[in-house]
């Protein structure tokens, strides 16, 4: 059975052509079809030519949203003795050792992100069946598996995401709020460009970039046009 949609969204998409919008142009379009009754994200979702099922195509990574993503990020910290107080001075949410670890196997899952410092790895690893689905498992690619953890809190705090592509080869990503400037949303739109562009996985063969579409939480999709996107100077996104 069809999923109905609503006259709100197909009013939305009859304001979308069926075409490849100019960055800022598609941009524009995303906060003016984001009329939601609560502030919408702004989404992009990103078609590569990978097949992560092989080890050599696989994409996961973080990126530094220089405008930050509008929302409020908990993080929590496993770590041990003055690596816990640390991260408690430096603005973890949560922090402890075997007794988190305990909480979080119990469902208790109230952060965004999860940093371990390495020796506690060994004991993190029992999480992975609960964490992994949920995109929480601390990784060194991830940036959420070290010692710094007052950098890492710093990071996460201000604007930091970690993305993979999922099993078909497709990034979803979060990359600011719909109430944010037109200026703001193109600065972080390219920084995450650029970021999947940095991390191409070797085994990549062929065209990299096959679509990359936007949209507001509840709103249509508008497809980018990437090469304009690519040939933007970050400076110009800025």
């Amino acid at each position: 059975m069809a999923k109905k949609v609503s006259r709100r969204l197909r009013e939305l998409q009859a304001k979308v052509e069926d075409r490849a919008y100019e960055p800022l142009e598609a941009l524009k379009l995303l906060q003016e079809t984001a009329t939601a009754k609560f502030p919408e994200s702004a989404e992009a979702h990103i078609r590569l030519g990978i097949d992560p099922k092989y080890t050599d195509q696989q994409l996961r990574t973080t990126v530094a949203l220089p405008k930050g993503t509008g929302q409020v990020v908990r993080v929590a910290v496993i770590a041990r003795g003055e690596k816990v107080t640390e991260a408690s001075n430096s603005g973890a949410d949560l922090s402890g050792s075997e007794e988190l670890i305990d909480q979080i196997q119990k469902g208790m899952l109230d952060f965004d992100v999860l940093i371990a410092t390495p020796d506690m790895m060994p004991q993190v690893a029992k999480l992975g069946r609960l964490l992994g689905p949920r995109g929480l498992m601390p990784s060194p690619k991830g940036g959420t598996v070290t010692f710094d953890v007052t950098q890492a809190i710093a990071e996460f705090k201000a604007g930091k995401l970690e993305f993979r592509a999922d099993r078909t080869g497709i990034v979803h990503v979060l990359f600011g709020k719909a109430t944010f400037s037109t200026e703001d949303l193109l600065a972080n739109l390219k920084a995450l460009q650029e970021t999947i562009d940095r991390n191409r996985p070797s085994g990549a063969k062929g065209r990299y970039w096959r679509s990359i579409y936007v949209s507001s939480t509840m709103g249509p999709s508008i497809e980018v046009d990437i090469n304009a996107l690519r040939d933007m100077k970050s400076t110009d996104a800025a």
